[in-house]
């Protein structure tokens, strides 16, 4: 129960934060993507079914205020948390190269998935311009900032897990 608590105002605090903080940070009307890094951090911490979960509130919060549809941002958020789920097996804390790696992938996915949805299909076919203007400068800034929010999450998903081997623990 605390985990899901926990992860709510994660989720709560970070699109806060990006709607807010980031959006007078904003360089050249970009800001980084604090779902992306929310969704792909827990997906790989913790496997396809939390990534999933955690995927598809990150995107309902954006389709609830910034979406076209309801639904579009819900759904390619959880396909990300749920394919860094799948990295979970190799996943080492100590480690930052595959988080870097993976938030960076799922930042270019998630803005050239959008890019082909919401641009190229209504016959706006501007891709070089939208990759270098708007994709490649918000993965980079993600990047920047997954720097120091990364460390966050990590520290409080072990602490929780720690909790966790304690309560079961006792138990057994």
């Amino acid at each position: 129960m605390l985990r899901k608590v926990v992860v709510a105002i994660f989720v709560l605090f970070s699109f806060i934060l990006q709607c807010s903080v980031f959006d007078k940070l904003a360089f050249a009307g970009i800001i980084p993507n604090l779902m992306i890094i929310l969704t792909s951090s827990f997906g790989f911490m913790r496997g396809e079914k939390e990534g999933l979960i955690i995927g598809f509130f990150c995107g309902l919060l954006s389709d609830v205020f910034f979406g076209n549809f309801l639904g579009f941002y819900a759904l390619v958020l959880m396909y990300i948390g749920y394919l860094n789920g799948k990295f979970s097996r190799i996943f080492y804390p100590e480690d930052i190269k595959l988080p870097i790696a993976l938030i960076i992938t799922s930042d270019l996915s998630y803005g050239i998935l959008c890019y082909i949805l919401l641009f190229m299909l209504r016959g706006k076919f501007q891709f070089g311009y939208y990759f270098s203007h708007v994709i490649l400068p918000e993965a980079l800034y993600t990047i920047v900032i997954t720097m120091f929010l990364y460390p966050v999450i990590l520290k409080v998903n072990e602490k929780l897990e720690a909790r966790e081997k304690r309560r079961a623990q006792k138990f057994v």
